[in-house]
């Protein structure tokens, strides 16, 4: 697993591409002939360069998601936009046609489905990675396709950063989640750095949506919608001042254990419940590794001060643990994002699931104790499992409703967002029905606290993130507005509650 340093055996395309041939049943002939028909309004309007059928970078990009799953898909075509405009034709002929579609920015979803299409039309923004910074705004602009790695690095010269992802393969559809970065405590979610979003709707009609202007319920609903309000052409985030390269104006790094796991949980349910610190960041990886049928745990603290030593009172604990490796030190800000690497590991099936917990000492243990006795049954069919835990601070809660809120609107006080995934066995493509029977009781087992919103970028389908929302009515009101005929809920794979 990549956060860890473990090896993954990667199996080739074409051995992929074999073993799953009959993996999804042929859509049916309504379906596809509405794929046909906006393919070919497509291959008319645009160019044979952003129209493909087949080809290289057809193959690549059908089979460059980071999520074995999701590699297996054939779309009828795909759109490679180079402007907005170009969005707005796919769009339209895709909505004229009544053709299924799906979107790809950084392809690096665990949800099967959800950056892809099998017999409709997928749209690929592998050129348009552009990154910009604007000193009199004191703002950056990102295009959709452009990964966190190649964002920061576009900026860094200017010291500043933007809010984005934790790995750097990841791509801007993290921020549509709401966006979990090491900026949190200060900035709120990734998305409450919003400025400005350029978003195709629907029906092809493209508009700007502030938080002041006529679209200002739609900026809102951005922020945690996912892919279910429209396709965001141009993102204008907050700059946030994090130093340059050569400032290693902050310090921290990766601490490994493979024991102590209760006096980790226990640290991290403090640092949860107690921490209120905004140049503080922590992630924590409880993962154990699989080898031949043995596992082995491996447990991974990643803790960050905007400062030049990690504080006593906030990180002692994780200090005093005993540990395997400990790699800290003075780092830049893009030397804190490199921590954990890219993550862009292909070949593997994976599976997220979400929950969300009070800094509860006991609920932290307990949620260990059913994912240890869950790993221990399904062990023969994992490369590896990890339970993660992300403190989310009051500060961030309430840094995102000073800067006009979120449709996700977490409740005030703290708690930890919690990611529950598993990485199969190379080769394994469907999800055996016991290991999701598993998969599904461990849900039950580790329910989110009271009131908690599950955290959109690390769930499961089935588990209706949008209903943990506290603005959800008013998520659905808005989705309705702008999605009348309810045609992305009909067309698109993603979250439920919208239907």
């Amino acid at each position: 697993m990549s956060r860890i340093g473990a090896l993954f055996l990667l199996l080739t395309l074409q051995q992929v591409a074999t073993a799953t041939s009959t993996l999804f049943p042929p859509s049916n002939a309504s379906t596809a002939a509405a794929a046909r028909l906006a393919c070919h309004q497509l291959e008319t309007t645009l160019s044979s360069s952003i129209v493909q059928t087949n080809g290289t970078e057809y193959e690549s990009a059908a089979t460059d998601a980071w999520n074995l799953q999701n590699t297996v898909f054939r779309p009828t075509c795909i759109v490679f936009p180079r402007v907005a405009g170009h969005v707005q034709v796919a769009m339209k002929a895709i909505f004229d046609a009544g053709s299924h579609y799906a979107v790809q920015a950084g392809g690096h979803s665990a949800m099967q489905g959800w950056n892809t299409v099998q017999d409709g039309v997928l749209i690929v923004f592998s050129e348009m990675k552009i990154a910009s910074y604007d000193p009199v705004r004191d703002s950056i602009t990102l295009e959709p396709g452009i990964r966190w790695v190649d964002a920061i690095a576009a900026v860094e010269a200017f010291g500043v950063a933007p809010a984005g992802g934790r790995l750097g393969d990841i791509g801007t559809g993290l921020l549509l989640g709401g966006g979990l970065s090491y900026l949190a405590a200060s900035q709120g979610y990734s998305a409450d750095t919003f400025m400005e979003v350029d978003v195709v709707l629907v029906n092809g009609e493209l508009v700007t949506a502030t938080a002041t202007n006529k679209y200002s319920d739609l900026f809102r609903a951005l922020k945690g919608g996912g892919n279910r309000f429209g396709i965001v052409t141009r993102y204008e985030l907050q700059a946030i001042h994090t130093g340059t390269e050569e400032d290693s104006e902050w310090f921290g790094g990766l601490i490994l254990y493979n024991s102590s796991a209760e006096a980790i949980l226990n640290a991290t349910a403090r640092y949860t419940r107690e921490v209120n610190d905004p140049k503080a960041a922590l992630l924590i990886s409880m993962s154990i590794q699989i080898i031949d049928g043995v596992g082995s745990p491996v447990y991974l603290a990643t803790p960050f001060y905007n400062g030049p030593a990690l504080p006593e009172d906030i990180f002692g604990e994780f200090l005093s643990i005993p540990a395997m490796v400990s790699q800290l030190g003075p780092l830049s800000y893009s030397g804190v994002a490199e921590t954990l690497g890219l993550g862009d590991q292909r070949g593997l099936t994976q599976h997220f699931g979400a929950s969300a917990l009070l800094g509860d000492d006991s609920l932290f243990l307990d949620a260990f104790n059913h994912w240890t006795n869950f790993t221990t049954t399904y062990q023969d069919n994992f490369n590896s499992t990890t339970l993660a835990f992300t403190p989310i601070t009051e500060l961030q809660i309430q840094a995102g409703r000073n800067k006009g809120g979120n449709i996700i609107n977490a409740p005030h006080g703290g708690f930890a967002a919690v990611q529950i995934y598993q990485t199969f066995n190379p080769g394994v493509v469907d999800i055996p029905a016991n290991v999701q029977d598993g998969i599904n009781l461990l849900f039950k087992q580790i329910p989110p606290s009271p009131g908690l919103p599950l955290y959109l970028n690390e769930c499961d389908e089935e588990q209706e993130v949008f209903k943990s929302y506290g603005d959800y009515e008013l998520m659905r009101e808005i989705y309705v507005k702008y999605d009348p005929t309810k045609y992305n809920v009909n067309h698109m794979r993603g979250p439920l509650g919208l239907e």
